[in-house]
Order: structure tokens, then C-alpha cells, then sequence
């Protein structure tokens, strides 16, 4: 558990550092609650507990972005198995093949220069190992 002086956004950052997804969990609630926060959604109350997820996930929704320069790539939602959902990519198909329905594995994506690492997804292949 990290310290009580770091804020969740600090925690969480902490979390994908060491190639975890963290997420909150509100006794109060009896659920997942993210984005990181000192209070959960609600009740109000300051019981958020941090726990680590499995990675595993469904892809939601998802579209594809065409940047003005670069390849087009995927973004989506993806609702996890603990029972919130996330905004991230599905990464190692081409954008146009990522499906509402996929199964997908977490992975994070190091930081770089002044960037925090941030969690990407790999579609899960039928033997249920990330691709």
C-alpha cells in the first residue's frame, strides 16, 4: 500500500512504475472505483483501499484515429474484470481488427523522457496468453 502522502494520482503512477494496474476498491460502495480519488463516488467516504488487478479485460468500445501524421491507431474502453472500465489502445493487431467483445491482457508502456508510463492492452490469443 503506498504511502498516505502520496496522492492517488502519485499511487497510481507508482503502480504502472512497477508494471502493476492499480485500482481503488470502496468498501463503502462494495466496488472498483477509477479514475484515483480521495473520496469515493457517492458516499463520500475516504474508505478507497488500493488493490492490483489480474490485467485481464473486454474491450467496451472502440474506434480508430487518424493523426495528421503517423498511422492510424486504435482507442478504446476496456472493462475490467474487477469491474471498472479504462481508456487505453489494444496494441500487436492492426487497429482496425481490435473487436467489442476482444479479450485483453494489461501490459504498461515505460515512461519516456518526461512522460509517466500509461496501461496499454494486447488481445489475448484462445490459449489465453497475451499476444
Amino acid at each position: 500500500m503506498p504511502p498516505a502522502s502520496i496522492s492517488p494520482l502519485g499511487a497510481y503512477v507508482a503502480h504502472l512504475q512497477r508494471g502493476e494496474l492499480g485500482y481503488q476498491f470502496s468498501p463503502s460502495l462494495g466496488k472498483a472505483v477509477f479514475y484515483p480519488r480521495v473520496i469515493a463516488p457517492v458516499t463520500g467516504a475516504d474508505d478507497l483501499e488500493w488493490r492490483v488487478s489480474k490485467g485481464l479485460g473486454t474491450v467496451h468500445a472502440t474506434t480508430v484515429t487518424h493523426p495528421a501524421k503517423g498511422d492510424p491507431y486504435n482507442v478504446c474502453l476496456v472493462d475490467m474484470d474487477e469491474g471498472y472500465r479504462l481508456m487505453s489502445r489494444v496494441e500487436g493487431i492492426d487497429p482496425f481488427a481490435v473487436k467489442i467483445g476482444m479479450r485483453v491482457v494489461f501490459h504498461a508502456h515505460p515512461a519516456d523522457g518526461d512522460d509517466d508510463p500509461y496501461p496499454l492492452f494486447s488481445p489475448i490469443d484462445p490459449q489465453g496468453e497475451g499476444a
